[in-house]
């Protein structure tokens, strides 16, 4: 029977219910990610004191400056059947695609579902039957505005919570540490910020050489291999050529890999033929001033080191 095969997952029975604590994978790994930079530098000083400047948002503050008191029990909805007639009674049951009234009305998700959207109401707009169902088929076109998303501002809650629950640290707020980088007189970086956030008294020296920046770089797929058919055959991709999914390396130089080309320090990130593309960390090309393509030859490049999955480079 179905329920007893159990190979490469747990047997569900009496095993639904979530751990305390659980969180969705994508916010997990993002905290988990934060922890260990956090945890990997404390590990370099000794005996280290940890000081994390943290936000906590409103995002119905954020939506409505004003808001107060009973009014955050009461969204927009309040006092409707459904978001749906919400909807409905704010766009005057008029379809804003063709700007008509009458007719079957549906309602449109701006951002679909299936791209991170939500069913709230600000995500969506009266349409025609037809028209609904002619956007989707791309027979007409209509450019909605795109609403405001506070996926970030969830995100930063639910990390100021777990950096409280699973760190041996001070907590700190911006309200603080930006008047004390005034008094300072330093700039707005995020340097500047961390040099803030400890609350010094005054700054004799400022050393501005130990400042870089490290970013994470995925060199390969998700994919475990690439069966598509080969061109100009008509071949299931069951009984399909496997396709090598990336060029790993060209001469001995691999994807992520640190080199210096035309005096800027980057990263290769592709290949083609003997050629190579080479982006800085902020994923700008660094290309041949005196052509218009983006790739360089590799004699024009200068190999600094091999990387792992993070890139590392030093700003000053």
């Amino acid at each position: 029977r179905r329920q007893r095969k159990t190979r490469y997952r747990e047997a569900r029975f009496l095993n639904r219910k979530k751990k305390e604590g659980w969180l969705p994978p994508s916010i997990q790994s993002r905290v988990d990610n934060q922890i260990h930079w956090i945890e990997t530098f404390r590990s370099l000083l000794p005996s280290p004191k940890v000081i994390v400047e943290v936000g906590k948002f409103d995002a119905q503050k954020l939506k409505k400056p004003d808001i107060q008191g009973i009014e955050y029990q009461q969204g927009n909805a309040f006092g409707f059947w459904n978001t749906r007639y919400y909807v409905f009674v704010r766009d005057n049951y008029t379809c804003q695609i063709c700007k008509k009234k009458g007719g079957i009305l549906h309602t449109h998700h701006i951002i679909e579902r299936c791209n991170g959207g939500s069913d709230m109401a600000d995500n969506l707009v009266t349409v025609h039957e037809e028209c609904h169902e002619k956007f989707h088929q791309g027979k007409i076109k209509h450019r909605f505005q795109k609403p405001k998303q506070y996926k970030e501002t969830a995100f930063m809650n639910i990390l100021r919570l777990q950096i409280m629950n699973r760190l041996d640290c001070e907590i700190t707020y911006g309200s603080y540490t930006t008047p004390k980088r005034k008094e300072l007189g330093l700039s707005k970086t995020h340097v500047n910020d961390a040099i803030a956030i400890t609350n010094p008294t005054q700054i004799q020296e400022y050393d501005q050489s130990g400042e870089f920046r490290i970013k994470q770089f995925r060199k390969k797929k998700r994919s475990l291999h690439e069966s598509t058919a080969r061109k100009g055959r008509k071949t299931k991709n069951t009984n399909a050529k496997r396709n090598q999914k990336k060029t790993p390396y060209v001469d001995g130089v691999y994807l992520g890999d640190k080199v210096k080309v035309f005096g800027q320090v980057g990263f290769v990130t592709g290949f083609t033929g003997k050629m190579v593309y080479v982006q800085d960390i902020h994923g700008q090309y660094i290309q041949n001033p005196a052509k218009s393509y983006k790739q360089v030859k590799m004699s024009d490049m200068e190999h600094i080191h091999h990387s792992n999955n993070w890139q590392f480079l030093q700003i000053s």
